[in-house]
């Protein structure tokens, strides 16, 4: 399987429409003559047209420089798609591009929704030493919908491939002055199948409750975004996962009345499943690089023994049974179940419910927070609190987009709060492994000191790094960072 990113523009161009001259226009050095390409793609989906509704898509390609397997997703950034391609073989889906789809489909069988034609006349758009710095397309494309008649359509595509960003700018301003508009719709498969694709969710409610139901939907798909790279094994996605979970099912903890009770419940019970499976890896993740950095931080004449290669060994050992034990979970009726729930938890429109209550249930959740960290006591005290100020933040994360700039400052103290607290919290759990390495390797015939030497300096690192609490819970406290959150205005 190879990976493409692309970064384009589409456009919808009325009859008889003609490609200005970009280089009179000052835009690139030369225009490359016309290649013609004749491409024809079977798009797969669902029956329900699951992937599409998502903006992902499925097709099997031939024609073209690119034939075979494609599988898009939306990028990062507006206009952006990444491409998985895999060699034309077979009339299934391959299993790497598969791994893709499969949250989607969610165990439904792909099938063809759409053939589609297309003749392209593509022009290289280059600098004044040759160099490639876009393509600009012109298709006429030929659509084929089970149950409906052909469509037929003329469009122009400018995708990047060397040039700065800024040259689709500037083509833009060229294209739309001789009629071209930016595209209805951001694909082929898109607008092949305009009048089947139903219409996002909406919440037609007070801005307050559409902006926690959207933070919360937000969560829903990163989640799924995610779910690929985690299955791939790519660095940091079982933790983006694990955050967006966290987040997912923390909303549906403090703003639970905007849910239908029982279903809320069945769903967060089901997060906290899927939370820990992620954690397991995660956790192996973060103690592998913790306690590899504070081997190699000693002076070679204080590490006794292979502590190094030990750690590692036992760690890797743990962590390829969590990620073994993961895989099967997202492979399981179990989690295919949870993201139906998700869906059918989130998607239908939420409870009426006054947005003052909405908002004072995010200054409880701060206040408890507040009162946990003043009775904290004791390590496993301080993570609980940890966990509370994790949860005022997700909820002044949620109401961001109507609270503006006074959420955004008090987050932002929340979690130099947290991240203190977390600090302390990874030294308590690593003290705790570095226990029981040194007891393993002292049975096994190992010098155990440095595994206690390094006991002592987490020890020493938690207790310094609750020196820098007091600050930063006075400044997470400000009075005006809290005031929006006792506003009339709710």
């Amino acid at each position: 399987m190879s990976v493409v990113g692309e970064r384009r523009r589409k456009y919808d161009v009325p009859a008889g429409f003609q490609l200005p001259d970009l280089c009179q226009a000052g835009v690139v050095a030369q225009v490359g003559p016309p290649a013609v390409h004749g491409l024809a793609a079977t798009y797969l989906d669902t029956r329900d047209l699951r992937l599409a509704r998502r903006r992902v898509t499925v097709r099997r390609r031939s024609g073209g420089g690119d034939a075979g397997w494609h599988v898009k997703v939306p990028g990062a950034a507006a206009g952006e798609r990444v491409e998985y391609r895999a060699p034309l073989a077979g009339e299934d889906l391959p299993a790497a591009l598969d791994t893709q789809v499969r949250a989607l489909r969610r165990g439904a069988p792909l099938r063809p929704v759409a053939r589609i034609r297309t003749t392209r006349r593509e022009r290289p758009l280059r600098d004044a030493a040759g160099r490639v710095l876009a393509l600009l397309a012109e298709d006429d494309v030929a659509a084929q919908v089970s149950g409906t008649g052909p469509r037929r359509w003329h469009e122009v595509e400018v995708e990047l491939v060397e040039g700065d960003p800024r040259l689709l700018a500037q083509v833009d301003r060229v294209l739309r002055r001789a009629g071209a508009r930016a595209a209805a719709a951001p694909s082929k498969l898109a607008r092949a199948l305009a009048d089947r694709l139903p219409d996002p969710p909406t919440v037609q409610a007070d801005r307050v409750v559409v902006a926690v139901v959207g933070y919360a939907r937000a969560q829903r798909d990163a989640l799924l975004a995610t779910d690929p790279a985690v299955r791939r094994g790519e660095p940091e996605a079982v933790h983006d996962m694990r955050v967006a979970t966290r987040r997912l099912r923390s909303t549906l903890r403090t703003f639970r009345p905007l849910w239908n009770e029982r279903r809320r419940t069945r769903v967060r019970g089901e997060l906290n499943w899927l939370a820990d499976q992620l954690g397991a890896v995660r956790d192996n993740e973060v103690m592998l690089a913790r306690l590899t950095g504070a081997v190699h931080a000693e002076p070679d004449e204080l590490v006794l023994g292979p502590v190094g290669a030990r750690v590692r060994d036992w760690l890797a050992a743990d962590a390829a049974q969590a990620r073994q034990r993961l895989l099967a979970a997202l492979d399981s009726p179990r989690y295919l179940a949870l993201l139906d729930a998700l869906d059918g938890l989130l998607d239908p429109r939420p409870a009426s419910v006054a947005p003052r209550k909405l908002v004072s249930r995010a200054a409880k959740a701060l206040r408890r927070a507040d009162a946990d960290l003043d009775a904290a006591r004791t390590d496993p005290q301080l993570h609980e609190s940890r966990k509370r100020f994790k949860q005022a933040r997700y909820a002044v994360e949620a109401l961001r987009p109507v609270a503006g700039k006074p959420a955004k400052r008090l987050a932002k103290k929340l979690t130099e709060l947290q991240d203190i607290l977390g600090t302390h919290q990874d030294t308590t759990v690593t003290r705790g492994l570095l226990l029981d390495y040194g007891t393993r390797a002292y049975r096994e015939g190992d010098n155990a000191f440095t595994y206690g030497l390094l006991h002592a300096r987490q020890q020493a690192a938690g207790q310094l790094v609750l020196g820098d609490l007091p600050a930063a819970t006075r400044a997470a406290r400000r009075r005006r960072l809290r005031r929006w959150l006792r506003g009339r205005h709710w």
